[in-house]
C-alpha cells in the first residue's frame, strides 16, 4: 500500500543523513541546504511519531528506531541504484558479467567459450567465480550459472542447463586387493573419500604458478560399478525477471543452452 509510505524526498534525506551521520554532508551530497535536510528529517519524524536521531552537540547518532529504519531504507536505495546502473548498461554488446562456480567454469565452460567469443565479438564477457548465491539487486552480475534444485530460484528466471550423474571411483588396485570390489556392499571394507566436485589440483597449481608440476600425476582412480544415479540438483542459468529482454543476456543464455544440447547429443551418439 504505497499510500502509507512517507514522502520519498524525506526518506532520501533521512537515508543520506543516516549514512553520513551528518546533516551538512547529506546536504552536500544531495545538493540542497542543511536546513532542507533538517526540515525533511523533522517532517519524517513527525509523520512516524518517533525520534530518528540523537542530536548531540557536535555529532548525530541514530536512535534505535532510526537504526531500524535505516537498515531497510538503506538497503532499498542500494538495490534501486544497482538496478538503475544495470538498466543503463548498453543492451547489445558491451560487458556481460556472469557469475559461476570454479568447477563449471573450468570443467565445462572453458573448453567451449572460444565459440561464444567468435560468434559475439562485440560482447565482453566477464566471469565472476563464486560458490555463493548471487544477489542480483546488490551486484552488477547480469546472469549466473548456479547449482540447485528446481524450486530454489524464487523471484528469478531459471533455465535448466546441465544435470549431473554421480558414481563411485577408486584406485585400480582395490578391484583385486585383499577386499576386492565386486558389489556395492564391498565398500564397507574401505575408506570412502568424499569429492566436493571441484578440480582441485589443476586449479590450485595454476593459481600458485606451479607450472612445472603435472596436475594429472598420481594415483589413477577407476569406476568399480556401472550404476550411476541422477541427483535432484543440477546447474541452472539464473537471471532476474526481464533480463532476457536485453540482447546480450539472451544471446549468452541461448548459447549456453545450445552448447548443453550439443553435449547431450554427442553423449547419446
Amino acid at each position: 500500500m504505497t499510500s502509507a509510505l512517507p514522502s520519498p524526498i524525506a526518506l532520501r534525506a533521512f537515508e543520506a543523513a543516516a549514512r553520513q551521520l551528518s546533516f551538512t554532508r547529506a546536504a552536500a551530497e544531495l545538493s540542497v541546504t542543511q536546513a532542507a535536510i533538517s526540515h525533511q528529517v523533522k517532517a519524517l519524524e513527525t509523520d512516524l511519531g518517533v525520534r530518528l536521531f540523537n542530536r548531540l552537540t557536535r555529532r548525530l547518532t541514530l536512535t534505535e528506531d532510526g537504526a531500524a529504519l535505516f537498515a531497510v531504507v538503506g538497503d532499498a536505495f542500494e538495490r534501486i541504484a544497482a538496478t538503475v546502473a544495470r538498466l543503463r548498461t548498453p543492451d547489445s554488446g558491451g560487458t556481460l558479467t556472469v557469475a559461476l562456480g570454479p568447477y563449471i567454469a573450468a570443467g565445462w565452460l572453458a573448453p567451449r567459450i572460444g565459440r561464444f567469443w567468435r560468434r559475439y565479438p562485440e560482447i565482453q564477457l566477464r566471469l565472476h567465480h563464486t560458490s555463493e548465491p548471487v544477489d542480483f539487486a546488490r551486484s552488477n552480475v547480469d546472469l549466473a550459472v548456479d547449482w540447485g534444485g528446481d524450486g530454489d530460484w524464487p523471484g528469478l528466471h531459471a533455465d535448466l542447463l546441465l544435470r549431473v550423474r554421480v558414481t563411485p571411483v577408486c584406485s585400480p588396485a582395490l578391484l583385486d586387493g585383499v577386499h576386492p570390489l565386486r558389489r556395492p556392499g564391498d565398500l564397507k571394507h574401505h575408506t570412502l573419500l568424499h569429492d566436493a566436485g571441484y578440480q582441485g589440483w589443476p586449479l590450485w597449481l595454476a593459481a600458485a604458478g606451479a607450472d612445472d608440476v603435472d596436475p594429472l600425476a598420481g594415483p589413477v582412480i577407476a569406476r568399480p560399478f556401472e550404476l550411476a544415479i541422477e541427483i535432484d540438483a543440477a546447474y541452472y542459468i539464473v537471471c532476474p525477471p526481464g533480463a532476457l529482454d536485453r540482447p546480450k543476456v539472451r544471446a549468452f543464455r541461448d548459447w549456453l543452452l545450445e552448447e548443453a544440447r550439443a553435449g547431450e547429443e554427442t553423449q547419446a551418439a
